[in-house]
């Protein structure tokens, strides 16, 4: 039986012992920022061959977000466009079999960008229950805000809904309007007993934090700026005071979970954000965006507005927009849409290298025993050791599309694919 990771109350992630293996609960893990406390994962595969392919199951529909793993269950969402439906999905992690499959709702497809899906937001799980997000649309359509060429769109609700591990739905609320040309991908968070969706659009954005017990509103607080953006929020305590730190919306912002209320922010660099923020050695650190390309490491110790006094370094040679980024020992770092990978000095912002390892990413990098792994679009992972020289350490190919990110959970890699998910496993 798989051993289970060590659960902390307070954040709603998970901590483990050194040996100890973790389940993957959320997007980007258990920490929110790609880490992986695993030791003994693989790092050659090969999807036609089957070199180390524990299994490949096909998913029925289609999405981008990434599996979560929770010991001996995987869950991911997926929509099926021929039924109008979308579902919650179980798997058995051992066989990769479906155990259960749940619609959340039913309803007309949005309007999305060509490089998004309609199921692009990744779930939560506290072990209990697991947290789904949507857009959901009806029939009207509007003039498409924010866009270079006009055109009609849909306009909905963002859903939030939770389910048990039996796949019952506890509940199913719709917490604010969503208008976004480019469609939805919102990734909600647990903090305490509360389940936080960011709510920026094309319209009056918000954040909104529920019950995660009864889906009921705990706060809501108004963004400034109703422009898209669809950054995952995260959650750190530094020095005795809990941050929950995100971009989008023209700024970027620290917010108390608690309650919703400010503790800092960045004006700009640009409109449009998608890539989650990591925290390292005493620095927040940012990627983005639209129109403006930026990375940013920001000081964490600000009040008040501090556009001009945090930022501790920031750089524009690196064209990052939809992945995330990772931080360990010195590095930082950053992969661009276009295919190129960057190593950045975590302190000074020097750019040690930049290399192509791939056609292009939409996946965010993950990392684990001081290994970085950089999934392409065509499903090539490059692995690399950070170091001042790029040192790649394998190139492994499953041959089939890829949008979503890995997850890392006891010595496993789960890598979902445009059709299917594989488990990747030293055999």
């Amino acid at each position: 039986m798989r051993r289970l990771a060590l659960f902390c109350l307070t954040l709603g992630l998970f901590f483990p012992t050194p040996g100890a293996a973790e389940n993957w609960p959320a997007w980007r893990g258990p920490r929110g920022d790609g880490s992986s406390a695993e030791t003994n994962l693989p790092t050659e595969w090969d999807g036609p061959s089957r070199k180390n392919i524990k299994w490949r199951v096909d998913i029925p529909g289609k999405g981008h977000a990434s599996p979560i793993v929770w010991n001996d269950r995987i869950f991911l969402v997926s929509c099926l466009p021929e039924t109008l439906e979308r579902v919650l999905i179980c798997l058995d992690r051992d066989s990769g079999k479906q155990l259960w499959q749940k619609t959340v709702f039913v309803a007309p497809l949005e309007s999305i960008h060509a490089l998004n899906s309609r199921a692009s937001a990744t779930p939560v799980t506290d072990g209990k229950s697991i947290f789904v997000t949507f857009q959901e649309v009806g029939d009207k359509q509007i003039p498409a805000p924010n866009v270079g060429s006009d055109r009609l769109i849909t306009a909905g609700e963002m859903v939030v809904a939770s389910f048990d591990f039996d796949g019952n739905l506890n509940w199913l609320t719709k917490p604010g309007e969503f208008i976004s040309a480019h469609g939805f991908s919102n990734c909600p968070v647990l903090f305490e007993d509360m389940v936080i969706v960011n709510g920026d659009h094309d319209g009056n954005s918000y954040v909104v934090a529920l019950d995660k017990i009864t889906g009921k509103q705990v706060w809501r607080e108004a963004r400034d700026n109703g422009i898209r953006s669809y950054v995952t929020p995260l959650i750190r305590k530094i020095d005795g005071k809990y941050q929950m730190v995100f971009s989008g919306s023209e700024h970027i912002i620290s917010l108390d979970p608690h309650n919703g209320s400010r503790h800092w922010k960045i004006e700009g660099p640009t409109e449009q954000f998608v890539a989650s923020m990591v925290y390292h050695n005493g620095l927040f650190f940012m990627n983005c965006g639209y129109p403006d390309h930026y990375v940013m490491g920001i000081r964490p110790d600000g009040k008040g507005d501090v556009t001009e006094t945090h930022v501790a370094w920031e750089s524009r040679s690196a064209r990052s927009y939809v992945p995330s980024p990772v931080a360990l020992d010195q590095y930082l770092l950053v992969s661009d849409d276009r295919g190129t990978a960057n190593c950045f000095d975590t302190q000074t912002g020097t750019r040690h290298w930049i290399a192509r390892l791939g056609r292009g990413f939409s996946a965010s990098l993950v990392h684990a025993n001081g290994l970085v792994y950089f999934t392409d679009d065509d499903g090539l992972t490059t692995i690399v050791r950070p170091d001042k020289e790029l040192q790649v350490v394998a190139k492994n190919e499953l041959s089939e599309p890829v949008s979503a990110s890995p997850a890392l959970s006891d010595g496993q890699i789960f890598l979902r694919t445009e059709t299917g998910l594989y488990c990747i496993e030293q055999q």
